[in-house]
């Protein structure tokens, strides 16, 4: 299984992520993470599509993505040739135990804690999915009450 990272440029009005949705649906094609934003043109969308599958899936999907009205253009390319990020907002329960291990966690990981109260607080991280992961994991510890994760954003890599 390969994983692939699509990204699609969209005119940007009602109805046309529930028409790519239903694209991988009818086609049985999973979708692991989906990330849509406005671009720098406001009429126009970028969805961030990461999806796995053999080399045949791999293409028939971006076949597919192509054949669409909705669609402007689309990229696509695997995580060695691309920069790729996640942003995720975890809400832990603390107490004064772990609250130093925590804030050691957050400095490790380069995460931030955005807000705290008496018991609870909500920590920033930006990164690499696999390292949001290792995030969830090493807080497994504590109580997770909430996880808001955005889902994979991704660019090609520069070339010179």
């Amino acid at each position: 299984m390969k994983k692939r990272i699509y990204s699609v440029l969209v005119e940007n009005r009602s109805g046309v992520l529930c028409k790519v949705a239903g694209l991988f649906s009818r086609r049985v094609f999973n979708i692991d993470s989906l990330a849509v934003g406005e671009t720098d043109d406001p009429e126009v969308s970028c969805m961030t599509i990461v999806s796995s599958g053999d080399e045949r899936t791999i293409e028939q999907i971006e076949k597919q993505l192509n054949k669409k009205l909705d669609v402007i253009k689309v990229k696509t390319f695997d995580e060695v040739h691309s920069i790729s990020r996640e942003l995720m907002l975890i809400k832990i329960k603390y107490n004064k135990n772990n609250r130093r291990d925590i804030m050691e966690t957050c400095e490790i990981m380069k995460a931030e804690i955005v807000d705290m109260s008496k018991h609870f607080m909500i920590i920033q991280i930006c990164d690499v999915p696999e390292r949001i992961q290792l995030m969830i994991n090493m807080l497994q510890q504590v109580s997770i009450v909430e996880v808001a994760r955005t889902g994979t954003l991704a660019l090609q890599k520069c070339a010179d």
